[in-house]
């Protein structure tokens, strides 16, 4: 389906850093990236590089006084509690500005290069940061740049942009920034606000006529329940709104071995999803497709290969989820990391999943969480919230 696809990469992309101990550690994407190019994925792409977002780009989503303090952080390596940073979540360090303006930049980038059509598609791996509040750093997150690339389109006169995001976190701060703006379509499938930061994500958040869109699944739920949630209520909602581009956020840490959260899917499932939102960009959006990292903290077994299959998927040369990791990759992981690399692209799984069209289940706590979505916003969209 791909024309034309483009990863968007420089290495001091890894220097978002807070710290040896905090989940969300860099490595994560150098190891990425290990992958993709041993794998002969980054010789199906186009890589380019990336400039820091300058101020007046990151005002379209966040106040130049937090932006000031951020850089006051970064100068000093000193907390300031008042932007967010100081917290377990979001600990200062210096340099941290310039660390995130890159992340901002490169969702910029792949921004701009669809919305001037030198690629069909284009992916930032290391951004995804949808926690970022206006004024606020907020779950590892300091600059939000899937906002930031969705108000540049905007800005070109983009008239209508879907957001997806699968990570197993509310995009709690993408939805809020904007909420009452109905030229974007925010959809965001996670783990119940009942049993996982941020809190929010609820069906009843829906924003400016229905364009905030939550599906919120109980802990538990595996690549079946998921992929079953997701069919019931993307595709109709993407038909129907018709976006001009879509803009993903991949966070795999709804993996079954992820720390943090409490879903069960595994790295077929999350390759499932790509190649479903892949499909969907072109049935939906002219194949226009920007997407991002995002969350997920197990850091060598997951990350690296869900990520992988993300940037094969945007290149239109998908990887056999059977073939073997190479050796080379193998051996700096050892190196890198002192783990044991995975030996394939997949988990063996075969993720199968029954369309929600053939029957509701009251008693099971997937379809209500569906149907607890579709009757909040289906309405709003001219549409039957019955399957």
């Amino acid at each position: 389906m791909s024309r034309s696809a483009r990863v968007i990469w420089d290495d001091a992309l890894t220097t978002y850093d807070f710290g040896p101990s905090h989940p969300l550690a860099p490595v994560r994407v150098e190891l990425t990236m290990a992958l993709a190019r041993a794998m002969g994925v980054l010789d199906k792409v186009e890589l380019a590089g990336c400039e820091p977002a300058s101020d007046d780009e990151l005002v379209r989503v966040h106040h130049r006084g937090y932006i000031e303090a951020v850089k006051r952080v970064s100068a000093s390596g000193l907390p300031d509690m008042s932007a967010g940073l100081g917290t377990t979540d979001n600990p200062a360090f210096a340099g941290v500005h310039e660390a995130s303006a890159l992340i901002a930049g490169a969702s910029l980038a792949a921004a701009r290069s669809v919305w001037e059509g030198t690629a069909e598609h284009a992916v930032n791996v290391a951004g995804g940061l949808h926690h970022a509040m206006p004024a606020l750093a907020s779950g590892f997150c300091v600059y939000n740049d899937p906002a930031l690339a969705i108000a540049w389109l905007l800005e070109q006169g983009v008239g209508r942009v879907a957001y997806v995001d699968v990570d197993v976190h509310h995009g709690d701060g993408v939805q809020t920034i904007f909420y009452d703006d109905p030229r974007v379509l925010t959809i965001s499938l996670h783990e119940s606000p009942r049993t996982l930061f941020p809190g929010t994500g609820f069906p009843h958040e829906t924003g400016a006529d229905g364009t905030a869109v939550n599906v919120a699944l109980p802990a538990g739920t595996g690549d079946a329940g998921w992929l079953r949630a997701f069919h019931a209520v993307v595709p109709p909602l993407l038909h129907e709104f018709g976006p001009e581009i879509l803009v993903t956020q991949h966070g795999c840490d709804s993996h079954a071995l992820d720390p943090l959260a409490n879903l069960m899917l595994s790295v077929d499932g999350q390759r499932a999803a790509c190649e479903a939102l892949h499909r969907l960009a072109h049935e939906t959006a002219g194949g226009r497709w920007i997407a991002t990292g995002g969350g997920g903290y197990e850091l060598v077994q997951v990350v690296p290969r869900v990520w992988t299959h993300l940037m094969a998927e945007l290149a239109g040369h998908p990887i056999d989820p059977a073939t073997p990791t190479p050796e080379e990759w193998r051996r700096f992981v050892r190196e890198r990391t002192g783990e044991t690399p995975p030996l394939t692209m997949t988990d063996g799984r075969h993720p199968e999943f029954s369309d929600l069209s053939g029957g509701y289940d009251p008693a099971d706590p997937i379809d209500r969480a569906v149907m607890a979505t579709r009757q909040a916003v289906f309405p709003l969209h001219g549409l039957d919230p019955m399957p």
